[in-house]
């Protein structure tokens, strides 16, 4: 039995007559296959990558792990069409905090039109991204059983200024999450989420090592999601913080060369975490463009 995926908080989403993705009860994640160029690129990159002997586990793990392609019936009525066949990574997480992150300052690839190299760098310009070197795509906030998730219009947090974006990041490890954006984050599972020998942080690191070598891939428009659940936070158990790399319709080779515009929106990400472990408590402005926002 395929449905549309209870936790997706950015990207094409399925429901009310939409082409989107589907999950299955057995843990996987059915992306349909765009039947142009970003299609063909993104199997041809998934293709390459999963059986690629130079990408180690500790690589690897960052990525969905892809079953192939498969023809399913698609969510919008128009019958059987092409799937990427992919891990579904929610699967197993019963309320799970999940952010969408857009790396890079710049999301379109040389090779692509003019029209749309065009129509990125205005959105480029127009959100975070150009400043900040990534943007916040979307996300869900986990809250209580009473108040369920915190899931803002998407628009609506991609163009907010810094201090605005390290707000959100600190509302995400927060344990008074609520819709009152005038209520100050206190940060209370920081240190148990983006800090630790194995938490956030020491995740992005380890990729960020990657990226100072790596010259196989340039990843444009790819987004990190930052996944963990609130739930376990709350009762004091590791709350298995975790990251993952997606979205892939715009790779190219990198032909010998580092990917700069990953690494250095990467680095800008590692910051404003790192900045929010070291004083989880300094500025204190108020997110008033989402204030209220359901």
């Amino acid at each position: 039995m395929l449905k549309i995926p209870p936790h997706q908080v950015a990207g094409h989403q399925a429901g009310n007559g939409k082409l989107g993705p589907l999950v299955d009860e057995s843990g996987r994640f059915y992306k349909p296959l765009q039947g142009d160029e970003r299609g063909s690129n993104e199997l041809k990159f998934y293709t390459s990558f999963s059986s690629n002997s130079r990408i180690l586990e500790h690589i690897s793990k960052f990525f969905p792990t892809f079953y192939g392609t498969q023809l399913i019936e698609a969510s919008d009525g128009s019958g059987l069409k092409p799937h990427l066949v992919l891990e579904d990574l929610s699967v197993g997480r019963v309320n799970p905090s999940i952010v969408d992150i857009k790396m890079g300052s710049r999301t379109w690839a040389p090779e692509a039109s003019e029209e749309y190299i065009q129509k990125c760098l205005k959105k480029d310009r127009e959100t975070s991204s150009l400043p900040l070197g990534f943007r916040l795509s979307g996300i869900q906030i986990y809250g209580n059983r009473e108040s369920g998730y915190w899931k803002p219009e998407r628009t609506s947090m991609q163009n907010l200024p810094a201090e605005e974006v390290k707000l959100i990041l600190k509302k995400f490890v927060s344990s008074n999450t609520s819709t009152d954006m005038d209520l100050q984050p206190d940060c209370a599972f920081a240190a148990t989420v983006y800090g630790g020998s194995t938490g956030i942080l020491s995740q992005l690191l380890e990729m960020k090592a990657w990226f100072e070598d790596q010259t196989m891939y340039h990843f444009y428009s790819c987004s990190i999601l930052i996944m963990f659940e609130k739930g376990l936070a709350l009762e004091g158990q590791n709350p298995g913080g975790q990251i993952k790399l997606i979205d892939f319709a715009h790779v190219i080779e990198g032909r010998g060369v580092i990917d700069h515009n990953f690494l250095g929106g990467l680095c800008s990400l590692i910051k404003f975490i790192s900045e929010i472990l070291t004083d989880p408590n300094e500025h204190k402005s108020l997110v008033s463009s989402v204030n209220g926002v359901n």
